[in-house]
């Protein structure tokens, strides 16, 4: 970097932040109520049954966790791998981990049905459980991003940084490894059950956290008027493709390893040929829309040096990474479990049958309610505390200057 860089909050006093606050803040009191209206009536309002357990919140809240673990890796590159160009970028990227981890456990939270339920989950632990391992991995994360936050802002904890940030680095890696393996060790299921699923969710949380992240920092610097350079976008749309292309590899890698075992073959004629809306959504909406076009554009020599394009392949990645969450959670749900196997199965509790889910309007509102706990959380914090930077131009930021259109 050829100059210091300051960081100011923002003013906060335009039209577009007040739109933007209100605009959040009827998602997120939409959100209540329906929570509220689910919690009085019962689940039965909802598309979840005995046999589907964890429907459209959950995709949502695992989504918003596994990309709050990726957005703190731009923080990470700069303090843990050396990487000074990312260091002006770290404030911001640990104030949005926190706040879309936040975001993920509201609609965790309001999903039980009853809130305080939340006290036996945090005061009543079987550590045989990969669940009770998730409750302390995720209230870690926010105490030691909290503290890894202190030592960039408070100049005299500034000794403590690099420590901090490989610890934040650590955790973030150990807390997507337990939201992995909550599939990974349900071995009940066939669409689970695999080890993979760990290391598979770490790449999966570097492509959804950089590209909230990427959005965040274009919408911001844009409304608030603050240089922003080529050369800092150009890098993180790069690396964001890599992680998208490694995470393409996992999944093929995922399903290849189910097709050479033949107890898993029934699951993947389901999701990858015979599943219906599954199957579509698998091929169309987290292959395609989620994977190859948003790399094409990515890496296409014109398209990859557009904003509004890199924007676009951002969002494309971030609504194909919901579609891989709905064909993993609810898709792993849906195929029927395997009780005797070689055998086929039959009775009146629908054993052996292709398990339906067709999600309610209500489990919508309280997903996207949590998106909008995220964005509005991140959107006062930066009116109050310096996390943006104030000029993040090619001349100050990055000697190495790279033209996009």
């Amino acid at each position: 970097m050829k100059q210091k860089i300051h960081f100011r909050a923002i003013e906060g006093d335009s039209p577009a932040y007040y739109g933007l606050i209100i605009l959040l803040g009827t998602m997120i009191l939409s959100a209540l109520g329906a929570t509220w209206f689910m919690e009085h009536n019962g689940h039965w309002v909802t598309g979840m049954n005995n046999q589907i357990a964890w429907g459209l919140p959950h995709v949502f809240a695992v989504f918003l966790i596994v990309a709050a673990s990726g957005a703190l890796n731009i923080a990470s590159i700069g303090s843990v791998f050396g990487k000074k160009e990312y260091k002006p970028l770290a404030p911001l990227s640990g104030l949005l981990a926190i706040c879309l981890l936040i975001g993920g456990l509201t609609v965790l939270v309001l999903d039980l049905g009853r809130p305080d339920r939340l006290i036996v989950a945090m005061t009543t632990y079987n550590f045989k459980s990969i669940f009770a391992w998730n409750i302390i991995l995720y209230n870690g994360f926010l105490v030691v991003v909290g503290a890894y936050l202190w030592t960039m802002m408070d100049k005299s904890m500034a000794k403590y940084n690099k420590i901090a940030g490989f610890s934040a680095f650590a955790w973030r890696l150990t807390l997507t490894t337990g939201t992995g393996s909550i599939f990974g060790f349900l071995v009940a299921r066939q669409g689970y059950d695999a080890a993979i699923m760990a290391p598979m969710f770490i790449v999966m949380s570097f492509a959804y956290g950089k590209a909230i992240f990427l959005l965040v920092l274009m919408t911001s610097s844009h409304y608030t008027g603050r240089p922003l350079g080529d050369a800092m976008i150009s890098r993180i749309k790069n690396l964001m493709g890599i992680f998208v292309a490694a995470a393409l590899f996992f999944v093929v890698t995922f399903h290849l390893t189910n097709l050479y075992a033949t107890e898993h073959h029934g699951y993947e004629a389901f999701i990858l040929r015979d599943g219906g809306i599954y199957t579509q959504l698998f091929w169309i909406g987290q292959v395609l829309i989620g994977g190859l076009i948003p790399l094409a554009i990515l890496f296409h020599p014109c398209l990859g040096k557009s904003r509004p394009m890199i924007a676009t392949a951002s969002v494309m990645i971030i609504l194909g990474g919901l579609v891989q969450m709905y064909v993993t959670i609810i898709g792993g749900q849906a195929f029927p479990l395997v009780l005797f196997p070689g055998m086929e199965v039959s009775s009146s509790f629908f054993d052996g049958v292709i398990n339906s889910y067709s999600p309610s309007l209500p489990e919508f509102i309280l997903g996207i309610g949590g998106i909008a706990v995220a964005m509005i959380a991140v959107a006062l914090a930066v009116k109050i505390l310096d996390f943006l930077p104030e000029d993040l131009s090619d001349e100050v930021a990055d000697p190495q200057h790279v033209v996009i259109d």
